[in-house]
């Protein structure tokens, strides 16, 4: 990363003394382009963070349909269980009945 860093700063450095010799014109020229350098960072930061975050979006509309389904397996469980429960009592029900 710093070898990047002491590029930029040395083209930078290049630049400026390029502009030098045209005077204000030429710091105002080299100030607009540091201006769109800049910009299209931040414009690339934010593309990022909007695909990111639409990624995210996604991954949570997944996980959300995951626990539906996992709840509607859930209570499909215990109403299973519920049956069972209530079938083992009719059974005990009906032996009693039976012995007595």
């Amino acid at each position: 990363m710093n070898g990047v860093l002491g590029l930029e700063a040395a083209m930078e450095a290049e630049i400026v003394g390029s502009l030098t010799q045209f005077g204000v014109a030429g710091l105002v020229c080299w100030m607009w382009l540091s201006e769109r350098r800049a910009s299209a960072e931040r414009e690339r930061q934010i593309t990022e963070s909007h695909t990111k975050l639409i990624r995210q979006d996604d991954e949570h509309r997944v996980l959300i349909e995951v626990v539906r389904e996992n709840t509607k397996a859930l209570a499909s469980l215990e109403a299973g269980q519920r049956g069972l429960v209530s079938a083992i009592d009719r059974l005990g029900n009906r032996q009693g009945l039976n012995q007595a």
